[in-house]
């Protein structure tokens, strides 16, 4: 783990202040490739509230990560990323909160960034894969998570984050990995409609290969990660836990495997509960969104391989 001031670009003098935004690098929004977008928002959680922490959580614990990232081999990624103010959390409903995020995310493609979303709840996932469907038609979508939100509705609102992805999934294809919880309603969907999950314990098993878990995915993939698919033991800063669940390498090895074979055309990492005094979750939503960030740009050609 860095300290931020004895790791800081070398342009910086040791006088200038480490900047505030993600890994503490402010870079230029008009000189940046990639864009990460706060949205703290929690309105629909529906167990342990408080992921409206998670964005902030993740930005001051990414100002302790390492530059150079050791597996993508640079620390170039850092001189492209730029952290937009937050989105304004509305009260009116999660509907509204959607086409918000919706709107804001939209601008920033228009602009021709990459975009990054850090959550808050999973309910404002649909609002970004939205504005990704209108620049990519053929988008699909990758989620990690704990649960398929696929309820059609969850305490009387059609966009809660437990129904996310039936919203997503009557927009585009989608796979959905590390699953371990669903209910008797999204049980009988799932086989009312075929839906193929991939459950945490066949990942963990080693029998499902990267081939088949992409198979149901377009080119241009939108990825989400809701912190719950990982072990509550490695990540319990969560609203809704669940035993077993993914690791660190589960997951960022199958990134790593998506990104040389489909372009990643936007991403969040989503339901950050931070804990106060408990550093180590938030440290590693930074880091992989650092990761996420350079893998999606790798992705497009942007970077180097």
């Amino acid at each position: 783990m860095r300290d931020p001031k004895s790791s800081a670009p070398s342009s910086w003098s040791s006088e200038e202040p480490l900047g505030t935004g993600f890994l503490g690098v402010d870079c230029d929004y008009s000189a940046s490739l990639a864009v990460l977008l706060p949205v703290p928002y929690d309105l629909t959680t529906s167990y342990a509230p408080g992921t409206r922490r998670g964005p902030q959580a993740i930005i001051e614990a990414s100002h302790f990560v390492e530059l150079h990232d050791e597996e993508l081999g640079g620390d170039f990624y850092s001189s492209v990323l730029h952290t937009l103010p937050p989105v304004p959390p509305l009260v009116s409903g999660p509907a509204d909160m959607v086409a918000a995020v919706e709107r804001e995310v939209s601008l920033h493609l228009s602009a021709g960034k990459l975009v990054g979303m850090l959550g808050g709840e999973h309910s404002v996932t649909f609002g970004a894969v939205r504005a990704h469907q209108a620049r990519w038609p053929s988008l699909s979508v990758l989620q990690f998570d704990a649960h398929a939100d696929l309820r059609d509705q969850y305490e009387g609102s059609s966009f809660s984050h437990a129904c996310v992805m039936r919203r997503v999934r009557e927009h585009v294809p989608a796979v959905q990995a590390g699953i371990r919880s669903l209910s008797s309603e999204e049980s009988a969907h799932v086989k009312q409609k075929g839906l193929r999950l991939y459950m945490a314990r066949e990942i963990l098993g080693g029998a499902l290969k990267p081939d088949a878990l992409f198979g149901g995915l377009s080119d241009d993939v939108y990825v989400t990660v809701d912190c719950d698919v990982f072990d509550p033991a490695v990540m319990p800063a969560v609203g809704t836990p669940e035993p077993g669940g993914l690791g660190w390498y589960d997951v960022v090895d199958l990134l790593e495997a998506l990104s040389r074979v489909r372009r990643i055309v936007g991403f969040d990492v989503v339901e950050l509960n931070p804990v106060p005094g408990l550093v180590a979750p938030d440290f590693m939503a930074a880091r992989l969104v650092y990761r996420l960030s350079g893998l999606a740009l790798r992705s497009q050609g942007i970077m180097p391989a």
